[in-house]
């Protein structure tokens, strides 16, 4: 699966445009030193600011992300296109944060943004629009080799999990625990797996244990170094 980059082409559109960072913070209303960090990739983009720079450089947001385009030197210049598209490519903002919420939502997320320390981080994801969809930060290689330490888990609350699934889920009578595992669904019993198949599986019966998904996991991204 391809890992899209969070990188954005500010450099190469200010090139294109002829255009200085002071002229390009004068459009935006940013400051030249945050503008200088977002186009070296030394600091990470924000909604606001990612809406600022299609506004200015009269893009859609989608267009700003620096791995979206291929090189085109060797292909033939004489193909032809089709005029018109049925694809319609949407690009969604997504909060990170550092812990699964209990109860996903657009609120929730941004609390639980600042409370796990990555306040104003977000990653963008293309072709959904779920509001409470989140991106999980994995802070330590637990979940290697699936998922590995800095890589962003995309968790989507409205896209229904089938059986053999990756979830972030509830789990537990006593005291919830919270975690993502793959799902399998039989008869009798709902059957959790950690992602790497290094413990041992864990078999929940249905209406006895409690047990319910917060949202399946839907891609992975790297986070941007």
């Amino acid at each position: 699966m391809a890992i899209p980059s969070t990188q954005l082409r500010v450099k190469e559109l200010l090139r294109e445009k002829g255009w200085t960072t002071k002229v390009l913070a004068e459009k935006t209303g940013m400051s030249e030193s945050y503008l200088t960090h977002i186009k070296n990739g030394t600091r990470r983009w924000n909604e606001d600011s990612l809406k600022k720079l299609a506004s200015a450089f009269e893009l859609s947001p989608i267009d700003l992300f620096a791995e979206r385009r291929q090189r085109t030197d060797n292909i033939d210049k004489n193909v032809s296109l089709p005029e018109k598209s049925d694809l319609e490519l949407r690009v969604q903002v997504v909060p990170v944060i550092g812990e699964i919420p209990s109860n996903p939502s657009p609120y929730n997320n941004q609390l639980m943004q600042i409370t796990t320390g990555y306040k104003d981080v977000f990653v963008p994801v293309l072709n959904s629009n779920d509001s409470a969809m989140f991106a999980l930060c994995v802070e330590n290689n637990a979940m290697a080799p699936t998922f590995v330490k800095g890589d962003y888990v995309i968790i989507s609350p409205e896209v229904w999990t089938r059986s053999g699934d990756i979830a972030a889920v509830e789990y537990g009578n006593d005291t919830p625990v919270k975690a993502i595992m793959q799902v399998t669904y039989t008869e009798d019993f709902i059957v959790l797996e950690s992602v790497n198949h290094k413990q041992p599986p864990i078999a929940l019966v249905r209406g006895k244990d409690h047990f319910r998904i917060i949202g399946r996991v839907i891609t992975r991204q790297q986070k941007l170094a």
